[in-house]
């Protein structure tokens, strides 16, 4: 899987989400940060959260790689309590693993109120998607070569939005990118340069790979906004005293009246 990333497509898929995830995480707060998988992308470079974590379920995937904090566990049982991480990065983690669903409720599990989940996965329904299923009919008769890397099953886009659903996320955005044929040279992929901007215009749920940020619903919580301390003065603030100048008018015009 990981030699995948080495060759043309892998590095044109690398240098597209690499722009994506920095723009997407650049303005996520907190206080932690965790990567799920995929090295070769440093997902959290632009984040500005004091810890951060790359975390690998396979000590021989971190070859060549440079993060700081590294951690080996099971996506599945991360080694974090409940509601502690604000932002978890999952570059295909769900697709490449054995168990998305588990994944997805540990991601819940760990995520505090409010926190953020960001995942890309490659698009069943695009150029990339149809020459790997059609390669996968080919492998079952003897012959062929598969063009993504052969690691689990891809997860449609509408399915994971439901998965998200399920589990009280709530999709703030969702896009698709890399809408270039599925050729193996660097330079064909040049020379297919404008499918991009085509796709982006007129086919754009049809792009190799999808990119989507969720967030942490909880039912019944609300958080205090950042004026909270303002909001409480003013409602300490003692009451006007108009109608007591009320009240000394009708008294002074009594006492006209009575004259």
């Amino acid at each position: 899987m990981h030699d995948w990333f080495k060759t043309p497509p892998g590095r044109y898929l690398l240098a597209w989400e690499q722009a994506r995830f920095d723009r997407a995480v650049a303005d996520i707060f907190g206080y932690h940060a965790l990567q799920l998988g995929l090295p070769e992308l440093s997902t959290l470079r632009a984040n500005r959260m004091p810890h951060r974590w790359l975390s690998l379920d396979d000590a021989g995937a971190l070859q060549g790689g440079s993060h700081g904090a590294t951690l080996f566990a099971d996506f599945s049982a991360l080694p974090f309590s409940a509601n502690s991480i604000d932002l978890v990065v999952l570059p295909h983690a769900l697709e490449l693993g054995n168990e998305p669903h588990a994944v997805l409720r540990e991601v819940e599990r760990v995520l505090v109120p409010e926190g953020r989940v960001v995942i890309s996965g490659f698009n069943p329904a695009s150029l990339w998607g149809l020459r790997q299923r059609r390669a996968r009919l080919y492998r079952h008769l003897g012959f062929g070569e598969l063009y993504l890397p052969d690691a689990g099953d891809f997860i449609g886009y509408r399915r994971l939005r439901d998965w998200l659903r399920l589990l009280s996320f709530e999709v703030e955005s969702g896009d698709f990118g890399l809408y270039r044929p599925a050729v193996r040279t660097e330079a064909w992929l040049e020379r297919s340069r404008w499918f991009d901007k085509v796709g982006e215009r007129w086919w754009p749920i049809f792009g190799s790979v999808y990119f989507l940020v969720a967030v942490k619903r909880v039912r019944g919580m609300r958080l205090l906004s950042a004026d909270w301390r303002r909001a409480a003065s003013r409602a300490s603030a003692p009451v006007p005293i108009a109608g007591k100048v009320h009240r000394a008018n009708l008294e002074t015009s009594d006492e006209v009246s009575s004259s």
